[in-house]
């Protein structure tokens, strides 16, 4: 997930790292007692792509950020956690544009540049007058530093996720940061959780939709918590260009350097949203090779990383291959039972469809770390995919039964 470049240098930073960038976080009312307002503004506009989730369900921030980003371009966006302002009917509309409007008055821009998201209980009208009443404050409180608005979109998550990296681009050197939130309710067909991702590259907006698409797939759309894909998933790049580099070209070195660092930065607060999973113990990566092809080892390896039994199994670090091996056999993947191998990191458990039993006491001490490695090899051909998900405990049962309380 973790891309390896010889122009990439990781930092410590947020969605401020790279210039020309102002985030903050605060509290408005929505919870009891916790930041739950977020802002983040680009001194200029900038070129601006998303992607957004696939669930039919969609929150109207999600319906109103595809309208505003046809055009390309954004300049802020304004984030609340606690309520998700989905399936809330024309209200939500409303509210959506109204928090647009509130941040776009204070901060002097036209309403078109400002994205919105809200993440939180589904079903739940905005208390939207909280929200604008905040939003003087909300840009008052502007600055250099992002953890503030990294805090603001938590929900059930353990730690706010930041990342950054630098990018040589051999003519000069641009910046890449971001945030995110995400601890249930994961499992992407786009994207997932809220992520915002800035860069101060310069990347005209086509270009900038395709290195998002490409850093998403390996990416966001390559993690699994429980199955479930939310109604507000949202992933957003902004570039200003305030790095003063030359434009990125489709095709060349440079822009291959700058998607591996956005694939980087998504990738790292992709696994801490695996890694933070409600009642996560263990992260489990489960890479499929030798399937047909990398859609069969895609289908494979989903199947693998939501099944119950398999989740559960990991959480006890129980060394039951045979809930794989039955995953594996209902997945839309071409299975062939006698060409299938399973190794716990490099020990091979399965060989040929039957388990090798003097290799379990190796295999088994591997269960027991907070992170566990996976190989299925399908022996059909040369299809790969590698992904990310968690375990699944009782901790995970009582967060959710009492989700509303």
């Amino acid at each position: 997930m973790i891309t390896s470049h010889p122009g990439l240098r990781v930092i410590e930073g947020t969605v401020t790292t790279p210039r020309g960038y102002r985030a903050a976080g605060i509290h408005c009312g929505i919870k009891a007692d916790r930041p739950d307002l977020a802002l983040i503004v680009a001194d200029v506009p900038a070129s601006a792509a998303g992607m957004f989730t696939t669930n039919k369900m969609r929150s109207a921030p999600v319906i109103q950020n595809e309208a505003k980003l046809v055009s390309g371009r954004a300049q802020a966006m304004i984030i609340n956690s606690g309520n998700a302002n989905a399936c809330t009917g024309p209200r939500g509309f409303d509210d959506a544009r109204a928090m647009a409007a509130a941040a776009a008055a204070a901060l002097g821009i036209a309403e078109g540049l400002v994205l919105t998201a809200s993440t939180g209980v589904i079903g739940r009208p905005l208390p939207i007058d909280r929200i604008t009443a905040a939003v003087p404050a909300l840009v008052a409180a502007l600055g250099a530093g992002g953890t503030a608005a990294a805090h603001a979109i938590m929900t059930t998550d353990a730690f706010p996720k930041t990342a950054a990296v630098v990018v040589d681009l051999g003519d000069g050197r641009v910046t890449i940061g971001g945030i995110a939130k995400g601890a249930g309710m994961i499992h992407p067909s786009m994207a997932t959780m809220i992520a915002v991702t800035t860069t101060d590259a310069a990347v005209e907006p086509p270009l900038l939709r395709q290195a998002l698409r490409a850093a998403v797939n390996r990416t966001f759309n390559c993690i699994s918590v429980d199955g479930d894909t939310s109604t507000s998933d949202t992933v957003i790049v902004m570039a200003n260009s305030a790095a003063g580099a030359a434009p990125l070209v489709a095709g060349d070195g440079r822009y291959e350097a700058f998607v591996a660092g956005l694939t980087d930065v998504a990738g790292r607060l992709a696994k801490m949203i695996v890694a933070d999973g409600e009642g996560t113990t263990r992260v489990v990566e489960v890479a499929v090779r030798g399937a047909a092809s990398d859609a069969d080892a895609r289908a494979a390896a989903n199947t693998v990383m939501t099944s119950l039994l398999v989740k559960t199994a990991f959480h006890g670090a129980e060394l039951n291959w045979g809930r794989i091996s039955g995953a594996l056999g209902r997945s839309p993947a071409r299975i062939d039972p006698d060409r299938v191998a399973i190794a716990i990191g490099d020990v091979w458990v399965v060989r040929n469809g039957v388990g090798i039993p003097e290799t379990y006491p190796a295999a088994q001490e591997l269960l027991t770390p907070s992170e566990v490695r996976v190989t299925i090899d399908l022996g059909l051909g040369q299809g790969t995919f590698t992904g990310w998900t968690s375990d699944l405990g009782e901790t995970y049962v009582k967060i959710n039964s009492g989700y509303l309380s």
